[in-house]
């Protein structure tokens, strides 16, 4: 079981890294983002890129991306 130390530095660790996206995302609205996905390599479609100046990754990388931040939350909601 986790005692309740645990459980505030995992939301503190959360806060930040959800701080820290949110400033990436931000900072990206205004830039190109890529051309290439920052997990396989592979071109991120301009149509993507259009609707998401900020994109770093294709739609695939995205989707695992978010799934394993959806599963690593799940853990921490015990």
């Amino acid at each position: 079981m986790f005692d309740e130390r645990e459980i505030e530095a995992g939301e503190q660790a959360e806060a930040g890294e959800r701080a820290a996206a949110i400033a990436r995302i931000r900072a990206g609205l205004h830039g190109d983002g890529s051309d290439e996905c920052i997990d396989c390599g592979c071109e991120i479609p301009p149509a993507r890129r259009a609707a998401l100046p900020s994109a770093e990754r294709c739609v695939g990388c995205q989707s695992i991306h978010e799934r394993k931040g959806a599963a690593r939350r799940a853990r921490l909601d015990f």
